[in-house]
């Protein structure tokens, strides 16, 4: 396939890295223009201006060897698994009706969700710094997009925002007002399953948008770096982001940093997949139990009841 001159838009798929990969995600977000477009897009808010934050953490991990079948080690050095990518911006959006705000963005990129309490020790971090705008102390309220690279259990939707509501509790009705009060102390959610993003309506920006992160299209039997996209870019930000991705695909340098880090997650996965896998069940049977102790207390206490109601009904026959 010629694919120099089906990026040009002759009506063929093209091969682009994915971007999936942090080191094709981090790349991407260094353009303001595409970093802009990827949180308006996610946020469905304009977002005028972006910052980003000297916070930005990736956790790596790194292993010298490597068991592919039982019995057979091979080395394989000073490989880096990126396991979480962080990114913080902050920035100045437009709601609905036009008014300004300035907020934080967390952005963190994962392999996995078995780590919770990673996500909610650095959640913690934002929630206890001050901000400063001008040089003058801040707090300003947080928003978290979430980009998860294995699925989701009880959800099969591929953009998930868990959002905020006030409700009048008395009146069941719901508070237009906004206070910075509850603002500063709770935040939107935003949650993508790039494994859940099949068949995307490439109508609308976010369709557009998570169609690069779409997962069925690898071109090669051994590796998922790169994929082959069969959408034509038909608007300025979805030309520059796959320009950006054809670009990283085509450059032999870049590649080798994609498979390299593509190697570091095998190599992840063969090392912790089946602890990974028994920590779930674990925790599938510790939440059975739980649930299970809860039954048995909501039982007894209801033989509590019962019994009481027996000592009453005693007494009164006693005393007639």
């Amino acid at each position: 396939m010629d694919t120099e001159e089906s990026n040009k838009g002759g009506g063929k798929p093209f091969i682009i890295a994915n971007p999936i990969y942090d080191t094709v995600f981090k790349r991407l977000m260094e353009n303001q223009r595409i970093a802009k477009f990827f949180l308006s897009t996610i946020l469905d808010e304009q977002v005028e201006d972006i910052t980003v934050l000297p916070q930005e953490f990736t956790y790596k991990l790194d292993e010298t060897k490597v068991s592919d079948k039982a019995g057979e080690k091979g080395k394989k050095g000073g490989i880096e698994y990126y396991a979480i990518f962080r990114l913080d911006f902050m920035a100045t959006v437009r709601d609905s009706g036009g008014s300004p705000r300035r907020i934080l963005i967390e952005l963190q990129k994962s392999w996995d969700t078995v780590d919770v309490m990673r996500f909610r020790r650095y959640l913690g971090e934002q929630y206890k710094r001050v901000d400063k705008i001008d040089g003058k102390e801040t707090i300003l309220p947080i928003t978290t997009i979430y980009i998860l690279g294995k699925n989701l259990a009880g959800t099969d939707c591929p953009c998930v925002r868990a959002g905020r509501t006030y409700t009048d509790m008395l009146n069941n009705t719901t508070i237009r007002a906004k206070s910075e009060f509850i603002e500063n102390l709770t935040h939107d959610s935003y949650v993508i399953q790039a494994g859940r993003i099949t068949d995307v309506r490439y109508t609308t920006n976010l369709g557009k948008l998570l169609s690069i992160f779409e997962q069925r299209y690898f071109i090669a039997e051994d590796s998922g770096a790169r994929k082959e996209y069969p959408y034509q870019p038909d608007d300025e930000n979805m030309k520059l982001i796959t320009d950006v991705l054809y670009e990283m695909g085509a450059d032999p340098r870049k590649r080798k940093e994609i498979e390299d880090e593509e190697e570091a997650l095998r190599v992840y996965n063969l090392q912790f997949g089946n602890l990974i896998e028994s920590i779930k069940e674990k925790d599938k049977t510790i939440e059975e139990n739980k649930k299970t102790i809860e039954e048995k207390d909501k039982e007894n206490a209801e033989l509590k009841e019962k019994l009481a109601e027996l000592e009453r009904l005693l007494r009164d026959k006693q005393i007639e």
